[in-house]
């Protein structure tokens, strides 16, 4: 990076205490020996901020920074001792210090130029982190805004110092030059939408002789225009009321001492922030000595061209077709030529496609007006476009043909400046509309300035719904109980009043149907030059986590409570044969080994469901499928729950009327064994658990039409049924038909889950019908074999 470029030349050597004290927040949040901001010329590098050492400079060829600088790009150096770029001591600092740890980021100016560098140094290798380079770049951010805030205070000084002197200028000549300067419209007057005067500035209450207390309140036509202007301008009033712009006009005003001024003047309606039409613009400005400056120009060549050559603005003169034939020599040096190189091209050679279209339009408007008003990009010799703010109007001279006289004012500083505000708006609301947590802002007095559409939705409102309104009285009005929450008690208006921020974790907002909503947010004092001018507020709908946090505790007391049982009763039987109690009682000792065996494998089934289960939500499950019978696949499934159904009096019915399926028969038995132990123990004794198969053929119930071709499996039972609500929830993870039964009839309500888990990935679906009261049946389906 060579020397700062003149338009951009934000630094000096001067001491900036603040930028020091970011230097020094980055030290310390880094956790670094030293940290500097500077910027590099060819031979040195410049420190404009410093931490832990006192040099001003430093010789480029020693730094770390002109390795950064190649790339353009954050650089992180564990350890210098280590780099082949650097002496095995590590970087050398001004006085004699060296350092291993490096991090930087270059900082760049808001048109994308490296103006410089901020660098943190620690005589510890492997001190900084990536996330140090995040937080580098962020307070680089912040050092870079001060130093372009310096820059433009910087131009702003030299643009007053550039008014002051053309002041003189214009107090001393008193020729055109200055008429013209003087008559830049400079009159503003404030109507309301029934075109009676709300307000007007100093120099409209100059020309008009009229004081501010006698003009307000009083039509504008009547007071400011002669009476041969007032009908057709009340009728310009009326549409301007109605959203439409006129202007600019060119009329005598009443001015003071009876005398009548000329003025250019335009009209313009002005909006509120609910879009409505709140005010009049009426801006203009005194043309009455330019005009006669003009008829003066016309008669005097000589004395025109004096006055332009000696214009500290853009001044030049072109043909009805676009040719330059005249320009003044400030002109010329802002587009970088010679005056003489000029003359005689067409403007449009100096300008872009847009451009070019937009003076022709200029051109085309003069052939029926006197007046254009408007913007150009003109090329400068080095390529560079400048935006030049122009009034162009239609000149003739006696027997000649007519031309245009143009006036300019290099306004491209300005423009890049509302273009980057406008961006920057446009970004901060992007980045609200793009996250899915809620985000508002609030005023002092509690109301609402903008939320995104995702925080209007969780809320049930859209945004326009709330801007302007009452926060605490719309959503944060009532505890969770429904008990009033005061605003002497609001989390969030004792942040604004404290001016401190907030985070809360058990809080309810209320939706717009009344029902209370549970978030966590934090909010944050939002400040304005130092001053607090509201709060921002985040917040989360936290009732899914909540949901999930009780599952969670629900399964762990479930497996806790399965896991007890089965060791309590394992630990007991084994206790009793080691005692020795029952050696005299084999019989009874059998007993208890049987018992300890039923446990562990009760223990060992717990802990299969649960792999499986995690199996089959990862797509991990191993299938080996084949053709197999239906029939048998219920034959096994009765089989393995004969003794649970005998001691539950509980008898099987079989209806097959099935081909084969093409399935991995101890998965599918895996399916079965589950819904029919569940039927079996939510049937009541001496009931029938009907156990079918059928072949799908649009008629099984609820089979949908992609499912042709496939069997259909029934287990339907006659106990109590299931709510409506719970048909589908069951088939979550962790999810009973009622909470009681993981512990009055066990479980850990991973089985359907796990069902569901097997049947789709044999490419088939689950479900349940019921009627409370009258038994459940859970159906599935499988591929048929045929064709496989």
């Amino acid at each position: 990076m060579g020397a700062v470029r003149p338009e951009t030349a934000i630094f000096d050597r001067n001491p900036d205490p603040a930028l020091d004290e970011l230097v020094e927040l980055a030290a310390v949040l880094c956790d670094a020996d030293y940290g500097y901001i500077g910027w590099m010329d060819f031979n040195r590098l410049w420190f404009k901020a410093r931490f832990g050492f006192k040099a001003a400079e430093q010789p480029r060829a020693s730094t770390a920074d002109q390795w950064m600088l190649e790339k353009g790009e954050p650089l992180l150096i564990p350890d210098a001792s280590r780099d082949s770029r650097f002496p095995p001591e590590g970087i050398p600092l001004p006085g004699g210090n060296s350092c291993l740890s490096y991090a930087a980021v270059p900082l760049f100016s808001s048109d994308e130029h490296m103006i410089g560098t901020m660098a943190v140094l620690s005589k510890r290798a492997d001190q900084f982190k990536l996330e140090h380079l995040t937080l580098l770049e962020i307070l680089g951010r912040q050092a870079v805004t001060r130093l372009e805030l310096y820059n433009r205070i910087r131009l702003q000084e030299q643009a007053q110092r550039q008014r002051q002197r053309t002041e003189r200028a214009l107090a001393i000549e008193r020729c055109f030059v200055a008429a013209t300067l003087d008559s830049i419209p400079a009159l503003v007057t404030v109507l309301d939408t029934a075109g009676r005067v709300v307000r007007m500035n100093y120099p409209c209450a100059q020309l008009t002789g009229l004081s501010l207390a006698h003009a307000v309140g009083r039509p504008f036509v009547e007071e400011f225009l002669e009476a041969g202007d007032r009908g057709w301008a009340a009728g310009k009033l009326r549409e301007a009321s109605a959203g439409q712009a006129s202007g600019p006009h060119e009329t005598p005003w009443r001015a003071a001492g009876g005398e009548s001024r000329r003025v250019s003047w335009t009209l313009r309606p002005l909006l509120g922030p609910n879009g409505e039409i709140q005010y009049l613009i009426v801006s203009g400005q005194d043309v009455t000595d330019q005009r006669e400056m003009e008829k003066t120009l016309l008669r005097s060549e000589a004395r025109y061209r004096e006055a332009v050559e000696n214009s500290l603005g853009i001044v030049f003169t072109c043909s009805m077709e676009g040719r330059l034939t005249s320009l003044n020599a400030f002109t010329a040096e802002t587009l970088g030529y010679r005056a003489e190189a000029l003359v005689g091209r067409m403007l449009t050679e100096l300008m872009d496609a847009e451009g070019a279209a937009a003076f022709q339009d200029c051109l085309n408007t003069l052939e029926s007006s006197e007046e254009w008003q408007g913007a150009l990009p003109l090329r400068r010799s080095d390529g560079i476009y400048r935006r030049i703010a122009m009034r162009s109007r239609r000149m003739q001279l006696p027997g000649e043909r007519p031309f245009v006289l143009n006036h300019g004012m290099d306004v491209t500083e300005q423009y890049e400046a509302e273009e980057a505000l406008r961006m920057a708006t446009r970004q901060r609301e992007l980045i609200l509309e793009a996250v899915d947590d809620g985000i508002f802002g609030m005023d002092l007095y509690g109301k609402v300035t903008f939320i995104n559409e995702a925080g209007a939705r969780m809320l049930g409102y859209t945004s326009d719904q709330l801007v302007g309104r009452d926060l605490h009285e719309l959503i944060h009005h009532s505890h969770a109980d429904g008990t009033p929450y005061s605003r002497s008690t609001s989390p969030i208006l004792q942040a604004l009043r404290r001016c401190e921020p907030v985070r809360m974790r058990d809080e309810v907002f209320w939706r717009k149907d009344g029902t209370a909503v549970p978030v966590e947010y934090s909010a944050t004092p939002l400040l304005e030059e130092g001053q607090v001018c509201g709060m921002v507020v985040a917040y989360q709908d936290v009732s899914e986590r909540r949901r999930l946090e009780k599952m969670k505790d629900e399964f762990i007391s479930t497996v806790s409570h399965e896991l007890k049982t089965p060791l309590t009763s394992l630990r007991a039987s084994l206790g009793l044969i080691q005692s020795g109690s029952l050696d005299k009682r084999p019989e009874k000792q059998r007993q208890l080994i049987e018992m300890a065996i039923g446990n562990c494998d009760r223990l060992v089934r717990l802990v299969n469901d649960i792999l499986d289960f995690d199996r089959g939500e990862k797509g991990r499950l191993h299938l080996n499928r084949e053709a197999v019978d239906p029939m048998t696949l219920l034959r096994r499934a009765a089989d393995v729950a004969h003794n649970a159904a005998t001691q539950a009096r509980i008898e099987f019915h079989f209806e097959v009327n099935a081909a084969p399926v093409f399935a991995d028969e101890e998965r599918v038995l895996q399916v079965l064994n589950e819904l029919v132990g569940n039927a079996i123990k939510f049937s009541p004794a001496g009931t029938t658990v009907r156990l079918a198969a059928w072949d799908v053929d649009g008629v099984a119930p609820n089979a949908a039409a992609s499912e042709a071709g496939a069997v259909c499996f029934m287990v339907e039972d006659q106990g109590r049924g299931i709510a409506p609500d719970k048909l589908e929830r069951i088939f979550e993870r962790f999810e009973q038909g009622d909470a009681s039964d993981s512990r009055a009839l066990g479980g850990t309500g991973l089985g359907l889950a796990l069902c569901r888990s097997i049947v789709e990935q044999h490419g088939g679906r689950i479900w349940a019908e019921s009627e409370v009261g009258r038994g459940s049946r859970f159906l599935f389906t499988l591929p048929a074999a045929t064709g496989t």
